[in-house]
């Protein structure tokens, strides 16, 4: 690994985004990180430049923006300065039901679980392609194993399209994960006043630093959807065949309480 590939991570000041900057940061890859909040990226970009001597590029924007996704894209088609490992990991669930929320709630839902990933994918391919090089990794969750409401489908998109690209472009040397994840211990769970325990029993909490270390791991080898654990690996296969109680339990609180 050089100090002269480059990372973009989207949503990267908090949980699942913060530790692949930082996982990231620990392999030598310079960083172009992007979320909303400005002052939460200088933030992390001192502490990654601090710790591991790399370049860290702040990119703030809302993907949700028109103007501010734009610019992403084209940092993303930047030949100049090529990134070589994309993260589309930017998201939000929805706690009410399809019927119980706006419409505009829905597309904003949608948008940035699977509009916003495709339109940041194509970007980064424009510049990947050529170059015959290139990964990109998308957050998506075990909830998109299962047909359960707006958010599992909208979560669906990123698996499906990975198991699709991923064999596609491999051979053109640009590989595709996406990284299904059930329940993990991040700050979301605080910022909304939601205790743990009230949503799943201890053992099917994950950590984000084991989770971000298996994902890292099956996208270097080349494999195109990432369950992390072998209880969650239990929890799909059960999903994908026999769609039993528990793992409708496990997708729907997902989709409420985050990935």
């Amino acid at each position: 690994m050089t100090s002269q590939l480059t990372a973009l991570v989207t949503g990267a000041t908090s949980g699942i985004g913060a530790e692949f900057a930082r996982q990231l940061a620990a392999l030598r890859y310079n960083l172009v990180i992007v979320a909303r909040d400005e002052a939460r990226l200088v933030s992390l970009a001192t502490e990654l430049t601090d710790t591991h001597g790399i370049s860290v590029e702040v990119l703030a924007a809302d993907l949700l923006d028109e103007t501010q996704i734009a610019t992403v894209e084209g940092r993303l088609r930047d030949t100049s300065a090529p990134v070589d490992y994309l993260v589309n990991n930017a998201g939000f669930g929805l706690k009410g039901d399809f019927d119980e929320n706006t419409m505009d709630a829905e597309l904003a839902q949608f948008d940035i679980l699977s509009r916003v990933p495709l339109r940041l994918t194509h970007a980064a391919l424009e510049q990947m392609l050529p170059r015959k090089t290139g990964t990109i990794l998308t957050v998506s969750s075990i909830a998109g194993l299962a047909g359960l409401g707006s958010y599992s489908a909208a979560k669906a998109w990123s698996i499906v399209f990975a198991r699709w690209a991923n064999p596609h472009y491999r051979s053109r040397g640009v590989t595709f994960t996406a990284l299904a994840p059930g329940f993990v211990r991040t700050e979301f769970h605080e910022r909304i006043n939601v205790t743990r325990e009230s949503m799943a029993p201890d053992w099917l909490w994950l950590d984000t630093p084991f989770l971000v270390r298996r994902a890292l791991r099956d996208a270097a080898r080349g494999r195109a959807v990432s369950i992390p654990s072998v209880r969650y690996r239990v929890i799909a296969r059960a999903a994908r065949v026999f769609t039993p109680v528990v793992a409708a339990a496990v997708a729907q609180r997902s989709r409420r309480h985050g990935r």
